[in-house]
């Protein structure tokens, strides 16, 4: 079932421009609720074009200034998610140090917190940040998304993007260990109101 949902057919297929994250976002578009966790980089689902735009130019992976337009207009195509009739429960997870590096220098920065803090303030999305403070975590070692979805006993898919490979975790061991690991860190984040108070903090400090 869900490598069917994985292949199901919909907007993300007009751009290849996705490739690995294709699967992905076919999962996201049907999904109840997405859990992420990311240390180095702001989840796709919260970053602004200009941020989207620096973050594919610094991964030096694309050859062609329009595909890299292509694969932003379909990053931010994917936040409809978050605006439609049953919207997206997404909770992210950030590390501080997705804050403080200047993808795309000081001004894509500061409109890139601007539009995080807005978009945690949504009822449906929750942010938290791992601060530095936190010292050692269970998150340190990868980052994941969980996805989960309405349907009565549908089981979570755990996904893993890294720089060789895309990783899919579909049994019920995979998920439980994930959904544990996942409200681990959560520990070790700050509380969604500190969180924004710590992104508008390193804001005003840009």
């Amino acid at each position: 079932m869900d490598r069917e949902r994985r292949k199901a057919k919909g907007w993300w297929n007009q751009y290849p421009e996705l490739r690995s994250l294709v699967e992905y976002v076919a999962l996201e578009d049907i999904a109840k609720g997405v859990r992420t966790w990311q240390g180095a980089f702001i989840p796709g689902l919260l970053q602004t074009p200009d941020y989207a735009r620096a973050l594919a130019v610094g991964n030096a992976d694309w050859g062609d200034p329009d595909e890299i337009e292509r694969f932003v207009e379909a990053k931010i195509a994917r936040q409809a998610r978050l605006t439609d009739s049953a919207p997206l429960a997404l909770w992210a997870i950030v590390g501080e140090g997705a804050l403080r590096q200047l993808v795309g220098g000081r001004e894509v920065m500061r409109a890139q917190l601007a539009h995080l803090a807005e978009a945690a303030a949504e009822p449906h999305v929750t942010v938290q940040i791992v601060p530095f403070l936190a010292g050692s975590h269970p998150g340190m070692t990868s980052a994941f998304s969980i996805v989960s979805f309405a349907e009565h006993g549908a089981m979570d898919v755990v996904y893993m993007d890294t720089t060789s490979s895309t990783l899919w975790l579909e049994s019920e061991m995979d998920a439980d260990r994930h959904n544990i690991t996942f409200g681990r860190i959560a520990r070790n984040g700050l509380a969604p109101r500190d969180s924004i108070a710590l992104i508008e903090r390193i804001r005003k400090e840009l």
